[in-house]
């Protein structure tokens, strides 16, 4: 007798030309993380096509950004869940669809958000396809397609953690690393936007009246670089600054985006106290130092990914295939999940490259084998 393992990889089988075709149609329509009705219309595509095969959708609303859509394949019994994830949005601004959409050169895919993450919403979508058709597990099979995850989920963390919160396990579809590997580890990260208050005074006639925002701003940034500790994974990066009024006034303001990333959510509380410390210090007399927190990734902890990575890696060989582990210092919406105590792994999408980039690409060769690996891998959950 054939097991759900089983049935739900033949099932994936021959569905290569289908998820080609899948990743094209979404691929082809814009959705950037502010652009509500492209993000949307992308749910809008996925849901229309989960529900053709039965699968049952809810969708949560939100005034801003777009709809989070839930996909849901019903269990036997009072057991636990099991996750997949993935975003919608893009960095690529509206319109850039019209005139660099969706290629292939061999098999190799191009296009906007083809490994970022569309690609990961094709074989989540297959996965779940796979397994209803295989006649389900005995635990809930839960799809999450969100839609503001490249400006750090604002909207979707709180849906993200309700719905993995008291999960067996979430798996999330970003693009698999270019080696082939899935990510067992991810850094945390956060953003600061700092304000520097001054007084303008005229560089010539009265310097000794004005007191510099961006000669405290420049001070500050030193040792806001010297806090990075590669040691302790620890990286902060100043990596916009901007200020003053002309060249002979003496600056009364200056702003800055500061990047820290981290490896423990523990690191974090004090990374932030030491910043306090620096922007409150009294480097030029009469200047003053805000900050603003802005979005905040946590981190994808390894240990939280070991069993499932091993199950995963099981699945893979039975596929025919070998993976890797690889960590990384990017962040994802697993951070999220692992830090309410749910084993997760990501990186688990189609394996691709140069995110972010008009060169970004996705193998469409590795569709159907990383499909038939995570369905292999929640079957035997």
């Amino acid at each position: 007798m054939s097991t759900l393992a089983d049935r739900a990889s033949d099932w994936l089988s021959t569905r290569h030309d289908e998820m080609e075709a899948f990743l094209k149609k979404l691929v082809d329509i814009d959705s950037n993380s502010f652009d509500k009705t492209g993000t949307d219309n992308v749910g809008d595509a996925i849901a229309e096509f989960l529900a053709a095969d039965g699968i049952s959708i809810t969708r949560i609303a939100n005034d801003r950004f777009g709809d989070a859509i839930r996909a849901e394949i019903p269990g036997r019994g009072a057991n636990a869940h099991v996750v997949m994830m993935g975003h919608r949005d893009t960095v690529f601004p509206k319109g850039t669809t019209t005139t660099r959409g969706f290629t292939k050169v061999g098999t190799i895919g191009y296009g906007p958000g083809v490994a970022d993450m569309k690609g990961g919403l094709v074989i989540n979508c297959f996965v779940l396809r796979a397994l209803k058709a295989a006649g389900g597990a005995d635990f809930p099979v839960v799809a999450l397609f969100t839609s503001d995850e490249e400006i750090g989920s604002p909207s979707s963390r709180p849906v993200i953690e309700d719905t993995a919160r008291g999960a067996r396990a979430v798996f999330n579809s970003e693009p698999g690393r270019v080696s082939g590997n899935v990510v067992t580890g991810r850094k945390g990260s956060t953003t600061l936007d700092i304000k520097v208050t001054g007084k303008a005074a005229h560089s010539g006639a009265n310097h000794a009246d004005g007191a510099s925002a961006i000669g405290a701003l420049a001070a500050k940034i030193v040792r806001l670089h010297a806090l990075t500790d590669y040691a302790s994974g620890i990286t902060t990066n100043v990596g916009v600054i901007k200020g003053g009024m002309t060249h002979n006034t003496v600056a009364p303001s200056a702003e800055a985006e500061l990047d820290i990333r981290f490896v423990e959510v523990a690191q974090l509380s004090k990374v932030l106290a030491d910043v306090k410390a620096i922007l409150d210090a009294d480097d030029v007399p009469g200047t003053s130092a805000t900050f603003t927190q802005g979005f905040l990734f946590l981190p994808l902890e390894a240990h939280m990914t070991a069993d499932l990575f091993s199950r995963y890696q099981e699945s893979a060989k039975a596929e025919g295939f070998a993976v890797g582990g690889e960590y990384t210092g990017g962040a994802s919406d697993a951070g999220f999940t692992a830090a309410i105590g749910v084993p997760s792994l990501c990186g688990l999408g189609p394996v691709g490259g140069k995110a972010h980039t008009v060169e970004e690409f996705v193998n469409l060769d590795t569709l159907v084998p990383r499909a038939r690996a995570m369905a292999r891998t929640i079957a035997g959950m």
